[in-house]
């Protein structure tokens, strides 16, 4: 009889190759399972959806992530939130552009006083007149330096009250011959030098 050759080192080779190709294998679906976990957390809040993306890769394999990735929701919560607030911060500058900070009315952008509250918007450049923020204190189209910068209403403050003479502790005596003069609105009155 004819001795047959000695397969236990290609059955023992093939036994590691099998083996190698198993664990990777196994390696591959739990690192699906855990890709699909996190990027159905990052897609959705909901836990019922979380659960069945992982359910779907855990029973049906690759089969199953494909089926995620075709389910799956197109942006991130992150994403998400960046292009609302994006839109919201569009929104607000624009509202803000067309309303008087202090009465809320309708204004155009090249008002320089509310027409309803009288509140100062915006200034004249004092060199070239074109209409600037209140908060420049340089103008950007001819490069001239402004006054000080003010923001919101302007307010005047009453002027101080007049100087009073001081009083003399005796008056000069009045004689019937003299006449008293009375210093008349339109004439300066002269105080102590």
């Amino acid at each position: 009889m004819p001795q047959l050759p000695d397969l236990s080192g290609f059955t023992s080779a093939l036994q590691f190759f099998v083996a190698c190709m198993g664990a990777y294998l196994f390696a591959l679906w739990i690192a699906m399972i855990v890709w699909t976990f996190r990027d159905a957390r990052s897609r959705s809040r909901d836990i019922f959806t979380q659960v069945l993306s992982v359910a779907l890769v855990v029973i049906f394999n690759l089969p199953g992530l494909l089926l995620y990735m075709i389910l799956r929701p197109r942006e991130t919560l992150a994403e998400k939130y960046e292009r609302e607030l994006a839109g919201e911060a569009m929104l607000q500058d624009i509202e803000e552009r067309q309303v008087c900070p202090v009465c809320h009315h309708k204004i155009a952008p090249d008002f320089l006083v509310c027409p309803n509250c009288h509140t100062k918007l915006h200034k004249k450049c004092d060199h070239c007149g074109r209409i600037l923020n209140l908060k420049w204190n340089v103008c950007p189209y001819c490069g001239e330096t402004q006054g000080t910068p003010t923001v919101g209403r302007t307010i005047t403050t009453p002027p101080p009250p007049p100087a009073r003479l001081p009083r003399r502790e005796n008056p000069p005596p009045v004689s019937p011959e003299t006449p008293k003069t009375v210093p008349s609105a339109a004439q300066p009155v002269e105080g102590p030098s």
